[in-house]
């Protein structure tokens, strides 16, 4: 029987994973094996009438440049007793290729442990994507999909920007990034948005609402006393993941919860609660500013990769032959600065517990510092001049509020 290989994709989309699959199914199209895709990851792995796409080249062709995934993806997360080597036996596959985040490659790790004890020679090798960049990939390399969902977060964000200007509004941005505010940085920061807010920012304080709205008002207030009566204040979804429940259970948002009492965050659009808390604030100390909320998320997560993406997500294709040919298993293919391949082992990355630990923004870097400096807020020599819009100008002084100062 021919030998093949099989390709899953496990989480949420990211630009880049159709140009990952192109690569693999071009390459080892090549070399003589059947390229199979798997759709439902896992799920369809195990099942017990997986759909599968046989790719050709044709079919693998069409696919390189565009966003989303050509294979359904899933998020189920199998159970040991889940796993069957039926799959693998039937197809004579030799090469499993999971693409993923690092719940799917834990997966594939125990999955890899499974096919050893059933004598089972399957190589695993996994391509880790993320559109929040918070991998802790070596030499700070991006992960494939965060350039162009940052690509996009910009384009949007400049007509956004561009409709405060026109109409003298505020706005209210809240964008992906469930531990790390890489996203919301590099957007905020190539729009010249007056003010960003991440989780990193907070790194001397507990996160509450109301410190994320006392900074959305500290910029207004600047850019009032500055003549400019515009601008848009963007916020990490991220902040949430920091905050204790209970501050998200008072804040008077009307959440549903989960079975474990736990927030359903997925259910509420972030800009449309900070807004909403921005609004209550601005009429309690009698500022009249219309605010409006603009949330960006699930647009960026399918986009058509830009050519970094497909560059890299191309080099990662091909990393994955080049780590098989040269018998590797149980790794993840990473490419550093320079373009050179070389395996990573999730035990590179974990802690004591287990848990791999999300990339951060580095705020105290001189780049986040000279870009958070120049952002729109009160400082202590504007004291003077807000006192005609608040009486207590220092409750709304950036680096009083973070404990910078």
């Amino acid at each position: 029987m021919k030998k093949s290989i099989a390709i899953i994709c496990g989480g949420g989309p990211a630009p880049g994973i159709n140009t990952v699959i192109s690569t693999l199914a071009k390459i080892f199209l090549k070399d003589g094996y059947d390229v199979l895709g798997v759709h439902h990851g896992y799920k369809g792995l195990f099942s017990e009438n997986s759909s599968i796409k046989h790719f050709d080249f044709q079919s693998a062709d069409r696919i390189f440049s565009l966003g989303g995934s050509t294979l359904t993806m899933s998020r189920f997360k199998p159970k040991d007793s889940d796993f069957k080597a039926d799959f693998f036996k039937k197809n004579n596959v030799k090469l499993l290729v999971t693409i993923g985040g690092d719940d799917t490659a834990s997966t594939a790790n125990r999955l890899t442990n499974y096919l050893v004890e059933n004598h089972l020679e399957i190589a695993h090798i996994h391509v880790p994507k993320t559109i929040d960049n918070d991998l802790p990939l070596p030499d700070r390399n991006p992960t494939f999909g965060f350039h162009t969902a940052k690509d996009e977060g910009v384009r949007i964000g400049n007509t956004v920007y561009k409709d405060a200007r026109t109409s003298e509004n505020w706005f209210v941005m809240s964008t992906m990034g469930r531990s790390a505010g890489h996203l919301a940085f590099g957007i905020a920061s190539a729009c010249h948005f007056p003010m960003m807010i991440i989780p990193e920012m907070f790194n001397k304080t507990k996160i509450t609402f109301d410190k994320i709205i006392n900074i959305i008002i500290s910029s207004i207030i600047k850019n009032k006393i500055s003549g400019i009566e515009y601008g848009v204040a963007l916020v990490s979804e991220g902040v949430f993941h920091f905050m204790d429940v209970d501050e998200i259970k008072n804040s008077g948002i009307n959440f549903t919860f989960d079975e474990h009492g736990h927030p359903e965050l997925g259910n509420v659009s972030k800009s449309h609660v900070f807004n909403y808390l921005l609004q209550l604030k601005l009429k309690e100390i009698g500022i009249e500013i219309k605010s409006r909320p603009v949330e960006v998320g699930y647009e960026l997560r399918c986009c058509n990769p830009i050519a970094f993406d497909l560059t890299l997500c191309t080099l990662l294709g091909i990393g994955v032959k080049k780590l098989f040919d040269q018998g590797l298993t149980g790794c993840i293919v990473s490419a550093n600065s320079r373009g050179d391949i070389a395996p990573l082992y999730l035990r590179d990355f974990q802690d004591e517990s287990g848990k791999v630990k999300p990339r951060l923004v580095e705020i105290e870097s001189d780049m986040a510092q000279l870009f958070i400096n120049n952002m729109s807020f009160i400082k202590e020599k504007d004291y003077k001049k807000v006192e005609k819009y608040i009486s207590n100008p220092a409750q709304y002084d950036l680096k009083k509020i973070l404990n910078w100062s």
